[in-house]
């Protein structure tokens, strides 16, 4: 299953290779967003077999998210990648703190624009590399694996939406995740139906799909809902930017899905050719 709906009737695309990467395995349609996103977001991945990288080409911004200008070559300062840690698969969850995270009663609310946050450790959660910082959180974890207490401040809120798309790739906590990481409706049902369907079937492979950097939209000080264009370097052929809605409720952010269980509904990702006018940030060398 793919994340995001696509006609199957539809034609091709004038320009190849767009068409090409969007008609790859994963993009198929009627989509709920646990099918993608439980095969490492495949939704995102060139499979192994592509073509060239494809061209950047921005798609129309969803109906819940204010239309922004996709960065060009020449778009805005390119933020300078912080030296990442080395994370291991047997990096083991970080221990409950009552200082960081959702605790911090006066967080930071600096909106991260040129670097990437500092202090940051990266720790497998599934396949993917998941940031971890005492300030922004997850501040406690589980005996499920969930992950959560995330600080009310736009780094916080971006450590919470990579930090989900993780666990929810990840078939031990995903159904966990969705229950208590995503905002009740119609949309967290449709998402956990999906994901206890995705778990009876084989995993398909995705290739190497890992966080690069982020954007925050929007976020008013003291923001209690916010929107953070994550983007995933796709199998280092492309690059593909997805807008997560996170909401803040009962003293954490929480994912807000629409009601078919998907992110954006049909609208399809954002495959961007370079990072310029976003934060370059990653766990993977």
């Amino acid at each position: 299953m793919g994340l995001f709906s696509r006609d199957p009737d539809s034609g091709g695309d004038s320009d190849g290779e767009k068409t090409s990467f969007l008609e790859e395995r994963g993009f198929v349609a009627s989509a709920i967003v646990i099918g993608a996103v439980l095969i490492c977001l495949v939704v995102w991945a060139v499979a192994s077999n592509g073509s060239d990288t494809p061209a950047a080409n921005p798609s129309q911004s969803p109906s819940t998210i204010a239309p922004t200008e996709q960065p060009t070559e020449s778009s805005g300062p390119v933020a300078t990648p912080t030296e990442q840690p080395t994370a291991t698969k047997t990096a083991p969850p970080p221990p409950n703190s009552h200082t960081g995270g959702c605790h911090d009663s006066n967080p930071d609310q600096a909106i991260p624009r040129l670097a990437a946050p500092a202090a940051v450790t990266w720790q497998f959660e599934g396949e993917m590399l998941v940031p971890i910082q005492a300030a922004a959180g997850p501040a406690s974890t589980a005996t499920s694996g969930v992950r959560s207490c995330f600080a009310h401040s736009p780094t916080g809120a971006v450590f919470a939406a990579m930090v989900l798309l993780g666990q929810v790739q990840n078939p031990e906590v995903s159904v966990a995740a969705l229950k208590t990481r995503v905002l009740a409706g119609p949309g967290r049902d449709a998402a956990i139906a999906a994901a206890r369907s995705e778990l009876q079937t084989p995993p398909t492979e995705a290739g190497d799909v890992q966080f690069s950097g982020f954007k925050v939209l929007d976020y008013p000080r003291n923001a209690t809902r916010t929107i953070i264009q994550v983007v995933a370097n796709l199998n280092n052929k492309a690059y593909g930017a997805l807008p997560i809605t996170m909401q803040w409720s009962h003293g954490d952010w929480y994912a807000v899905l629409q009601d078919d269980g998907t992110f954006n509904g049909s609208v399809e990702p954002d495959i961007l050719s370079s990072l310029n006018g976003y934060v370059r940030f990653s766990g993977a060398s």
